[in-house]
């Protein structure tokens, strides 16, 4: 409990940070592991009383308030954990960069002047300003991975379907996962224990693997961080010397991936899209529009290259855990122009649709640091290793802690 934050020094109510925020919104459901600790809950989960208002103020007023909070929240809830609040997200959650036009972009504590990462941005910042210990998140294409890496925070991909996603608005059904946000690994590995069915849970796979293609695709100075990690946690025997892999054409598997999720966020938001012109911010906007003109070839197309993909990815993680930074980068600068932010955009989605595509749970551990600013090592293990990640991730903190430089 010792990073519980005094009440009297939680900022004022923050428009861009909470959409709900209360004291507490939704109390605990019993007295367990979780007692004491805070929820901050994406805009994208039903929350018992409240309407679901995926950071577009146009679409809240047009939804009925939630009968029941969804199973992922209530899993918090019965292990003893309160929901402070109901936090800001990208709209419908196609960014990742934490931008809303209509609420404004929640700051980055940790880098300032930089995005917070989305879409899970609110949850995201409202755990590293200590205003909650758990960020109730959803990563379909890296939006629990890039604001823990933007921020210095612990964050984790479930396993897809490890955690009931009723009461969960979609974005893209076949990569949409629940996931969490926190300062520290006991608490994420607290939330994890309350949400997953033990009985699910695999023991830690015994060997550690690295894309060769990742590692040549990297800025100088993100691989120079993420190389030393490597190389330290070997030269200490933390883990076993990696193994080299193939992991495939990252930037075809993007462009498939981005193809399968583009077409199924029409399929599932595109009439309200259509029906409300102008409500969009234009680069939210621009995705659906690109969305709107995916053929059904096309899908098809690219519903085949992640077939093979998931292949060749379940062969690789057979006992392994592919390592690989978090991001492209570290937190961008506010003012980056959109051109910049585009790219960036892209690189660090080339790295995170790994995960999303064969339904991995993924792990972004706040170990790097690229000229002070934070970077998370992402861990992408088998299915249904997430405990294993975190526990393999905390070790590995210890030792990183005593890295020179």
């Amino acid at each position: 409990m010792a990073d519980l934050l005094h009440p009297a020094a939680v900022p004022a109510f923050d428009t861009s940070i909470w959409r709900v925020l209360g004291n507490p919104l939704v109390g605990s459901e019993s007295i367990g592991p979780l007692s004491g600790r805070t929820v901050a809950v994406k805009d994208l989960y039903d929350v018992a009383g409240f309407a679901v208002g995926a950071g577009i103020p146009e679409y809240l007023h047009e939804q009925a308030a939630a009968t029941e909070s969804a199973p992922a929240l209530r899993a918090l809830l019965g292990a003893g954990a309160t929901a402070r609040g109901i936090a800001q997200t990208d709209e419908f959650a196609y960014g990742i960069t934490g931008a809303n036009v209509h609420y404004g972009t929640p700051p980055n504590p940790r880098v300032p002047n930089a995005v917070p990462g989305g879409s899970s941005s609110g949850p995201a910042t409202a755990v590293a300003l200590g205003q909650a210990d758990i960020g109730l998140g959803t990563d379909t294409a890296g939006s629990i991975r890039v604001p823990a890496s933007y921020q210095g925070l612990w964050g984790l991909r479930s396993t897809q379907d490890a955690v009931n996603r009723s009461g969960l608005l979609p974005l893209a059904p076949r990569f949409d996962a629940v996931g969490w946000i926190t300062r520290t690994p006991g608490v994420l590995r607290a939330a994890v224990v309350a949400s997953v069915q033990p009985e699910l849970q695999r023991g830690a796979p015994a060997r550690y693997a690295v894309g060769a293609s990742v590692v040549v695709g990297l800025d100088d100075e993100v691989q120079e961080a993420f190389v030393d990690a490597v190389d330290w946690l070997e030269g200490t025997g933390s883990i076993t010397p990696v193994d080299f892999v193939d992991v495939g054409d990252l930037a075809a598997l993007f462009q498939a991936f981005r193809t399968v999720q583009a077409a199924e966020a029409w399929q599932v938001h595109g009439s309200w899209v259509r029906a409300h012109p102008g409500v969009l911010a234009a680069d939210v906007a621009a995705r659906f529009s690109w969305a709107s003109r995916v053929t059904g070839s096309a899908e098809r197309a690219a519903r085949g290259v992640l077939g093979v993909a998931r292949e060749r990815l379940d062969q690789i993680l057979d006992e392994r855990v592919l390592l690989l930074p978090s991001t492209a980068s570290t937190a961008p600068r506010l003012d980056s122009e959109a051109a910049a932010l585009d790219r960036t955009r892209s690189a660090t989605l080339a790295l995170t649709c790994l995960a999303a595509i064969g339904g991995y749970p993924a792990l972004s551990a706040p170990l790097l640091d690229v000229h002070g600013a934070p970077l998370g090592l992402c861990l992408v293990g088998p299915r249904f290793s997430d405990l294993a990640l975190v526990d393999a991730a905390t070790a590995m903190a210890t030792q990183l802690n005593e890295m020179p430089g």
